[in-house]
């Protein structure tokens, strides 16, 4: 596949590699169907150029460093990385859970993330059980100010609801999706109630089938070992990616008579408007049909 021609996608920026894992030896990779290399600079300065014909093509790329990730883009984006404020917060854990390859739309993953309906039977006895698996009702909305997708006041019951517990309740979930290969989850922290934990999914769509993710989480826990905190979002991710990968289409169906939602469905619904709305094609059967 060649680059793609999708402005709504090529305007945007992505997280591409890890920073840690970045060194003066360049790493060979795609984004939107396009060859890069990225390397660090002797002075620490991250570099991204496209590749074409085997060679890096100049000028570079735009970049930046945010959240532990290599960021850049392919287009022109009309604003900077999105903000996440609890990553200013010091007294915050930071866990990168590092990258997974999943054969689907990187839009398939971020449907999936905001997707409650699924926890009991996908994430038993960690993030929900039966017989609670009714989807209470809540708020989804494209925010036109921010030109974000958020879903508030979303409940529901999980029987761990978070590395530090081991009993259940019924939590507050917040999703957030700031750019279209991006999403967020904030819920309320059981060590310190008045704060929010917040959870990033970071999506490198490397071809329309094909992305890899990384969970990215700010945490208020002073208790759990980073590899218990690993480990917890490490189980539920690869639960999601037998599903993710084994969804047909691969590729987003935006027409809403192609799918159809319920009403646990609302923030997808969002979603897919909000996607439409931009004319983003790369990833989603609209963009197969024009091709």
């Amino acid at each position: 596949m060649s680059k793609t021609t999708d402005k709504a996608v090529l305007n945007e920026w992505y997280a591409v590699e890890t920073s840690a894992d970045l060194t003066g030896q360049p790493i060979r990779s795609r984004l939107l169907g396009q060859d890069i290399e990225l390397f660090r600079r002797k002075n620490g300065e991250p570099v991204v150029h496209e590749v074409v014909a085997g060679r890096p093509s100049v000028p570079a790329l735009e970049v930046r460093e945010k959240y532990g990730c290599v960021w850049t883009t392919l287009g022109h984006p009309n604003k900077d990385v999105f903000e996440i404020s609890e990553a200013d917060e010091a007294d915050r854990r930071f866990v990168p859970c590092g990258w997974v390859k999943m054969r689907a739309s990187g839009l398939r993953v971020v449907e999936n993330f905001l997707d409650m309906a699924h926890f009991p039977f996908v994430h038993a006895d960690i993030l929900g059980s039966e017989p609670h698996t009714e989807v209470p009702g809540y708020l989804s909305e494209i925010r036109r100010d921010v030109d974000e997708v958020w879903a508030t006041n979303c409940t529901f019951f999980q029987p761990r609801i978070a590395a530090t517990e081991s009993e259940g309740g019924f939590v507050q979930l917040t999703y957030r999706v700031p750019a279209p290969f991006v999403v967020m989850l904030y819920r309320v922290c059981p060590t310190a109630p008045e704060r929010l934990d917040a959870i990033a999914l970071f999506i490198h769509p490397l071809e329309e089938h094909l992305c890899r993710a990384q969970p990215v989480m700010y945490l208020v826990d002073t208790a759990s070992t980073q590899t218990s905190l690993l480990n917890f979002e490490q189980v539920i991710f690869l639960q999601d990616r037998i599903i993710v990968e084994n969804q047909r289409p691969l590729l987003l169906p935006l027409e809403p008579r192609q799918e159809i939602p319920t009403r646990a469905d609302s923030s997808s619904v969002a979603y897919r408007r909000w996607l439409k709305e931009k004319g983003v094609r790369f990833g989603t059967t609209m963009g197969e049909e024009r091709r």
